[in-house]
Formats: C-alpha cells, sequence, structure tokens
C-alpha cells in the first residue's frame, strides 16, 4: 500500500511539472485581439454621454471594477480594460446636428464598440513609434463583428498621453470621479 501511496505522489509531483494548456503561458495581446466583455454595461462608468460633435458622435465610457481604484496620477494595472460606444449624433434633415433641451447632442444609433486592454507584453508587433505602453486596441460593429478599423489610428490619438498612462479623458474622468 506504502509503494502505491510513493507512486501516486510522485506522479502527482510530475503531473505538476507540466502545466496543463490554460495554465501555459500564451502569446501577448496584438491589436485586434482584446474582445468585447459581455458585462462591461454592468461595470463603473468612465464617462457618460461624451459629447464630439466634431466627429458627429456621442461616447459612453466604462472600466472593468477592479482598475476603477486607481488614484489619479497612477498608471492603470496589467488587466485594465476600457470599453467604448460610439453612438451617432442624430441629424436633421439639413444635416445640423440635433440638440436636446439641455443643449446637448441627441444620441442616435450604435455605430462602433472599441476595446482597449493593458496586459504585460501586449502590443510588442507595433512599431515603437506607435507603442502605447502595453495597450492594445480593438474594434467592433453594433453586432458584435469585428470592424476593420484601422487601429493605427486609434494609436495615434492615445501616442501623445504618455504621462496619462495613453488613456484619452483622464483628468475628466478623474475630476468626476472623485476618490474611490
Amino acid at each position: 500500500m506504502q509503494n502505491k501511496i510513493a507512486a501516486l505522489v510522485v506522479a502527482l509531483a510530475l503531473a505538476g511539472c507540466s502545466s496543463p494548456p490554460s495554465m501555459q503561458s500564451k502569446a501577448p495581446l496584438k491589436d485586434g485581439d482584446p474582445a468585447v466583455p459581455s458585462n462591461y454595461k454592468s461595470w463603473p462608468a468612465m464617462l457618460t454621454n461624451v459629447q464630439r460633435p466634431d466627429a458627429k458622435q456621442v461616447r459612453d465610457l466604462y472600466i472593468a471594477p477592479a482598475s476603477s481604484k486607481v488614484k489619479a496620477g497612477d498608471a492603470f494595472p496589467h488587466g485594465t480594460i476600457m470599453v467604448m460606444e460610439n453612438y451617432a449624433a442624430k441629424a436633421a434633415p439639413d444635416g445640423t446636428l440635433e440638440t436636446g433641451a439641455d443643449g446637448k447632442l441627441v444620441r442616435g444609433d450604435l455605430v462602433r464598440i472599441f476595446v482597449m486592454e493593458k496586459e504585460k507584453g501586449a502590443g510588442r508587433e507595433v512599431p515603437e513609434a506607435l507603442r502605447n505602453g502595453e495597450w492594445v486596441y480593438a474594434a467592433y460593429l453594433p453586432d458584435g463583428k469585428k470592424a476593420e478599423d484601422n487601429l493605427t489610428t486609434c494609436r495615434g490619438c492615445h501616442l501623445p498621453l504618455a504621462n496619462k498612462d495613453f488613456v484619452q479623458r483622464y483628468d475628466e474622468y478623474f475630476a468626476t470621479r472623485g476618490t474611490p
């Protein structure tokens, strides 16, 4: 009986040396890899009803709950995911953008969902001059299919924000959020 127990202990120890597939290291995320989290609408809102008349859009931004505790001035941790919904601003027949009684653009149809994810080693395939730290991006259509957007555009807009961890509206988020 002791030999069987000893053999079992050795077998278990050896099995622990080779990680199961789910435990093995995976390749770092690349642009286009981040998925739209199914529950992101239940996450804390970073900002809502962001007015972008220049882009004819209204935007809502969400942040993964654990990352919403970051203090102003700190970088977001690996594992942070941010989601941005872009809605078309409603236009009148003459092409002017409609505004509500509050003077803000009227939200129309959802046109894109963007995902921004930070992971250790992510974005290695991106040329050094375009890297946004370890952030990668993905774009989706309202039906959940991947959009064929050029994600270099995302990188170009975020690139000047190195001192804000490459996050657009970083200051506005912390000013409106207050202390967690």
